[in-house]
């Protein structure tokens, strides 16, 4: 969880976690998501998204922020019935995370729009109602700091997209909701559910 949740008292992690989504989970902006036949309970994460720009491998951190310069937002809708199942068993979440349009996403935005990329706002409404709201200084790790640790693992390529961690107030989406999501107070991704 890449966000400090102020309702829980857990240890701070010493590095990320992170996972995989194939691209045929990515939702283009303004297209519905489909309820799953396969899950009962697809709950919201709101995340900030940077798009690499170059390639890397054992990327320095003082040197991440020039592997991007686009910034976006998605939400990484999560079947969180099947991926309980999984933690039980200790298998991986991909099947709980990586379904087809589980990666909604708004188009991208040069980074240099913003003042610092440490210090940007963002939010989700569902409804016309604010359900989760950050700002990327609340993160646990900067987002130079993903992009290195990342790199550690695997090269990074042109294209590839990195979900940043959600702030609190994830929650259950309902078939004729409505998503919105804003950084700052500029509209950047919205889609029904359907």
């Amino acid at each position: 969880m890449p966000f400090t949740p102020k309702s829980l008292i857990i240890p701070f992690p010493k590095t990320p976690f992170f996972f995989l989504k194939p691209d045929s989970a990515l939702l283009p902006n303004s297209k519905p998501f489909f309820y799953p036949d396969f899950s009962n309970e697809i709950h919201h994460e709101i995340e900030i998204v940077i798009k690499i720009n170059r390639l890397g491998k054992n990327i320095a951190e003082k040197f991440a922020h020039k592997y991007y310069n686009e910034i976006g937002i998605g939400i990484d809708l999560t079947a969180r019935d099947i991926q309980r199942k999984l933690k039980e068993k200790g298998l991986p979440w991909e099947k709980a995370k990586g379904f087809d349009g589980a990666a909604p996403i708004s188009e991208f935005v040069p980074k240099s729009k913003f003042a610092d990329v440490c210090n940007i706002n963002f939010r989700l409404d569902v409804n016309g109602k604010t359900v989760q709201l950050g700002n990327t200084k609340d993160m646990l790790f900067s987002i130079d700091r993903l992009i290195a640790y990342v790199s550690q693992f695997m090269t990074l390529k042109i294209g590839d997209l990195i979900f940043t961690g959600t702030p609190e107030g994830v929650g259950p989406v309902q078939i004729n909701d409505r998503l919105e999501c804003y950084i700052a107070d500029e509209k950047m991704l919205d889609f029904l559910v359907k």
